[in-house]
This record gives C-alpha cells, structure tokens and sequence, in this order.
C-alpha cells in the first residue's frame, strides 16, 4: 500500500525546508491548476493567431501564457511557491494563512530557489514562444 505522501510529487516532503519546500498539497494542487490555465491559454492564443493568420513573429506573445504555465507547474512539482519564498513565509495550511520563515539563512535559501523557478519559467515560456514562432502554420 502506498503512502499519503505518494500524491506530493517526487520530493516527497511534508513540512518546511528551506530552499526545498514551503507549500502544502492545498497549495501545490493551486499551483498545478495555475498551469494548465496557463497551458489552455497558451493553447487558444496559439489557435487564435494561427486562424487569423498574424504573422509568426506575433506568436512571440506566448513566452507570457506558457510562461505562466510553466511557472505553476514547476511550484507544483518542486512544492515550492516563488512567491512566498520571495516574501519569507510558507503554508502547509488551508490556502490563505502564511507562517513567517525568521532563520535570515532560510529566507535566503528560499530567495533562491525562488530565483530559480522564475528563471526557468521565463526560460520556458521563451523557448515554447520561438519554437511556436518558427512553426509553419
């Protein structure tokens, strides 16, 4: 029989570690769903300019929506909210109340690994923007 913690995701964590977790399953299903919204707009915007016939170069614009997808889906997988990590709290709670991170070492762990999923994700967006960019349809 598996355990409750399969659900989580591959990092298995349940509480607080700074840099690795700050978010609880209220909160990473939040972020999972903020990317496939993300991954729907991406989706229509993509259909959108293709039925009217923009030029390529104007697909660009999906670096945001995939962009945005990207980020929920990688707060969801790493369990992490950039967010939070950005303002020094985390939750593990229902969906609104925040605890404070006091350790000045953690708050700095979190600031980057938030650091690296904004990266990322602006990383991802791009490369899904140019690839549609270049597409031949």
């Amino acid at each position: 029989m598996m355990s409750s913690t399969a659900d989580l995701g591959p990092l298995h964590v349940v509480d607080y570690s700074p840099g690795v977790c700050n978010i609880g399953p209220a909160e990473i299903a939040r972020r999972r769903m903020a990317g496939h919204l993300g991954l729907l707009a991406s989706v229509v915007v993509l259909a959108a300019l293709v039925a009217v016939g923009a030029p390529h170069w104007t697909r660009l614009v999906l670096v945001l929506t995939a962009g945005v997808s990207a980020s929920g889906y990688l707060q969801a997988w790493f369990h992490f909210c950039a967010g939070f990590g950005s303002r020094g709290v985390y939750n593990f709670g229902p969906v609104g109340t925040v605890q404070e991170v006091v350790d000045p070492a953690a708050r700095a762990r979190d600031r980057a690994r938030s650091m690296q999923i904004g990266v990322g994700s602006i990383a991802i967006g791009a490369a899904v923007a140019i690839v549609a960019a270049l597409l031949p349809i």
